[in-house]
């Protein structure tokens, strides 16, 4: 399969979203990672996302020696699969998050029209700390099967 693109199927989208979601959910309704991200600095929540990325792009293409970025699909010239990883990594914990109503039951309730800025900020940190656990689930389901 040298120099030929690596087609991305459906099938490892799937498995992303089953790993993703499996270990997301843990941490979804854990009302210390709500905390832990009240208290996280800017530059905290940015290394998460570094982190993410990290262990994303480490999984799929270090460790897994039949994988090569250069022969697979591009989306704007990142890898398909990377792409579809870190949108299941980020999008199962905020999917999630959402449906269990996690940012009202865990974050101080606003009777405004809307959520406070701080409240938005203190759900995408979480989504963050989230998704450092949902990338293991969804690297590890599309390497394994």
């Amino acid at each position: 399969m040298v120099g030929s693109k690596k087609r991305f199927a459906l099938a490892d989208s799937a498995q992303q979203l089953v790993g993703g979601f499996l270990l997301a959910g843990p941490f979804v309704v854990t009302e210390e990672v709500w905390s832990l991200a009240g208290d996280m600095t800017v530059l905290q929540s940015l290394s998460t996302v570094l982190i993410v990325f990290l262990i994303g792009y480490g999984a799929l293409y270090k460790a897994d020696d039949d994988r090569d970025p250069d022969r697979e699909a591009e989306v704007a010239g990142v890898p398909t699969r990377f792409v579809s990883l870190m949108l299941v990594s980020y999008g199962s914990v905020a999917i999630l998050s959402l449906s269990f109503g996690a940012p009202g039951t865990f974050l101080e309730p606003t009777y405004d029209a809307g959520p406070s800025m701080e409240t938005v900020a203190t759900t995408l940190k979480a989504i963050s700390v989230g998704a450092v656990f949902s990338v293991v689930g969804a690297a590890t389901a599309d390497s394994v099967f």
